[in-house]
Formats: structure tokens, sequence, C-alpha cells
């Protein structure tokens, strides 16, 4: 096609419309848009503002390009004296918007290509529009994809007829993702940018975790349990603070399941490398630090509520447990209550030293009493 008739594309706004499965008026703006880059191609300045309208009862078009009328005119393509501006428009004043009109009946060859380039870019586009409409009511569920491709930053997941993708700061630090495995995601977003729009996925967030749960413990959806607050490291470990709101029922236990069997179905998912940790939530903030800072065994806790700061002292020998492997349980505990915890080492209570004397002293009784 050397040029680009404008009867023809009038046509094929009906039949793109039907193939693509795409709205009428979408169709008709993408080949708009189209008209006016090529006429910008043909007979305009790049960044100049052109739309345009076309007719198809007609088959012809019309082109609009838009200038600021301004005092100075720095560039013709975009702005209009006001001189000029008053035999267009009688009562024009500075800072109106002045469109011309041209007739466009056909293109040449290289402006034919742009809007043909433009037609389809754009139309990919409407049509992950549409694509994507359909996960909108999805976003915050689970789905099952399968791994499309892995490049170094993201991970391409299909779902259906969408791809999505997980970026880094979304994947499970560690985890391996091989091409056509299945997996199950977190639907987190779908971002809209000049690209167009793009659906973001998650296995790394901490409500993915509460998903799943939500899949193995079926007293969550009578909400006889609920998942108070949650705080992860990805790959590494998770904290679950969790509450009952039937009495007897013991929500630790719930989540736990017999023989861990529901614990175990998660770590299934997100991987056995990251540790989770199910603790019992409480209206006591005491009482609530103390657990989340669990294994460790805490002595006593200072709360300072102005600062939602807290001092926590635990034995010397609890010390390394309260704040883990390069500080991940007592950074965890911190992000779960809401109070920055700082870990100080109490005089070890427990375990006062006997004087040596009394050992000697008994020893010596022993030998003695055996010697008589």
């Amino acid at each position: 096609m050397d040029e680009l008739n404008l009867k023809q594309l009038t046509l094929a706004v009906n039949t793109i419309a039907e193939e693509k499965n795409l709205p009428e008026d979408v169709v008709m703006s993408v080949i708009e848009q189209a008209i006016a880059a090529a006429w910008r191609r043909d007979n305009g300045e790049r960044d100049q503002e052109v739309r345009a309208e076309l007719n198809t009862n007609s088959g012809t078009a019309k082109v609009f390009v838009a200038r600021e009328v301004v005092e100075l005119v720095g560039s013709d393509a975009l702005e209009i004296s006001l001189e000029d501006a008053k035999k267009q428009k009688a009562d024009a004043v500075l800072g109106d918007i002045i469109e011309e009109e041209h007739e466009v009946a056909s293109f040449g060859r290289v402006a034919a290509q742009t809007a043909k380039q433009v037609v389809l870019q754009r139309l990919r586009e409407a049509e992950r529009e549409v694509v994507l409409g359909e996960f909108e009511d999805k976003i915050g569920t689970i789905v099952n994809g399968t791994v499309q491709r892995v490049e170094p930053r993201v991970v391409r997941v299909e779902l259906g007829k969408a791809v999505g993708i997980i970026p880094q700061s979304e994947q499970i630090q560690g985890e391996f993702y091989s091409v056509g495995s299945r997996i199950k995601v977190f639907i987190k977003d779908i971002e809209r940018d000049n690209r167009g729009p793009q659906l973001i996925l998650s296995r790394g967030n901490e409500a993915f975790v509460e998903h799943l749960f939500a899949q193995e413990v079926p007293e969550m959806e009578t909400g006889a349990v609920e998942i108070k607050a949650i705080a992860r490291e990805a790959g590494r470990r998770t904290k679950l603070a969790v509450v009952s709101t039937v009495p007897g029922v013991d929500p630790v236990g719930t989540f736990v399941g017999g023989h861990g069997t529901r614990v175990q179905a998660v770590m299934n998912e997100i991987g056995d490398q990251e540790k989770i940790d199910i603790i019992t939530f409480s209206d006591n903030n005491e009482e609530f630090i103390r657990n989340a800072l669990s294994p460790a065994e805490v002595a006593k806790i200072e709360i300072n509520e102005a600062d939602k700061k807290a001092k926590v002292f635990v034995a010397e020998d609890q010390q390394s447990i309260a704040i883990g492997r390069a500080g991940q349980n007592v950074r965890l505990a911190s992000r779960l209550t809401g109070y920055e915890l700082d870990i100080e080492t109490a005089v070890p209570a427990k375990e006062e030293p006997k004087p040596r004397k009394n050992i000697e002293d008994s020893l010596l009784s022993a030998v003695e009493e055996t010697a008589e």
C-alpha cells in the first residue's frame, strides 16, 4: 500500500472491530490517531498538537492543528500571534488555543507506513486493555499461571489470554522459576504507563501468604479466626498474628492444623526455606510484643506509647534468639506490632552462680564420709 486510502480505512473500521473483539469507537479513535500521526509526518513538525476526525460516510478526514495564542511567537508550529489569531477568530485572546482545519484525502508512502505502525501498535494496546479489563475484578486474588519467560529483572507469567509480570521486588528471594512450570500468583495491580497496561503479580508480598492461609483455613471464611497482622520477608520468614472470635477455639492451633498440615501446605507453596511463626494477637500491647518476639523469652518490657517504642529486656542467653539472624526476628516483630523494639540484656536472673566454696565443701564432706 503506497498511499493511505481513507475510503479503505473507513471500511476497515468495522472489520477490525469484529476481528479484534474491540468496540468500534476504540478502533475509530486508533485510526484517527494514525491519520494525525501521518499528517504530522507529511506536513507538520514532531511536537505539533494534531488531532484528526474521520468521516465514515464520505471516507474523508479533517485534521485540526492546535496552536496557542501568544504575544511573541517562538515556534510557528506551536504558537500563533494575537494578530493572526484574530483573523481566524475575531474574539481571540492571549492564552486561547486556535485550531486550523485541513482536509485530507491521501498520504505519501512514508506517512502511510507511519500510520500503519501507529494502527498496529495502538490496536495491540487496545486489545491488552480489553484483556486486562477482565482482570480488574481479580485484583487482590490468587490465580494459577504458567511461567512463560524468565528475564533478569522480571518473570513473565501467562494467565490464560493475558500475560503478567512478577517484578524482582515481588519475587520470593532465592526461588527458582523454570519456564513452563505452573505457579500460583497474587494479582497485585494493573499499572498503566506509556507502554500500555501491565498486570503486576506477586509472590513476595504479605497478601500472598494471607490468601494461601485463607485457602487452607476454612474457619477464616466463617470468621471464627482471623489474621490481625502480618509481617514478611519473602524467602526468609513470615510472622502472623492471629486471633479467635469464638470462645474455646485456639487460633494458633487452627492455623497450624492437625500435625501441622495447614501450615505445611502453605510452606509447600512458598518454599521450605521460609519459616512461618504463628503467634496469638493481643489487645494488651505488652503481651502482643512478648508473643511477637517468640521463640525468645522476654523478661520485662518498658513501653513508650508516645513514640511507639518499646525497650525489651531479655536474659543473656535469649538475646541472639530475640534479635534473630541479621536482626530479622526483632525487625519482623517491630513491623507486626507497630512498635520500634529495642532489645536489651537483663541481668541473668535465672541462674545465679552458686559460691564455689559450697561445692568444694560438699565434695570434701562426701570424701570424708566415704573415708570413715
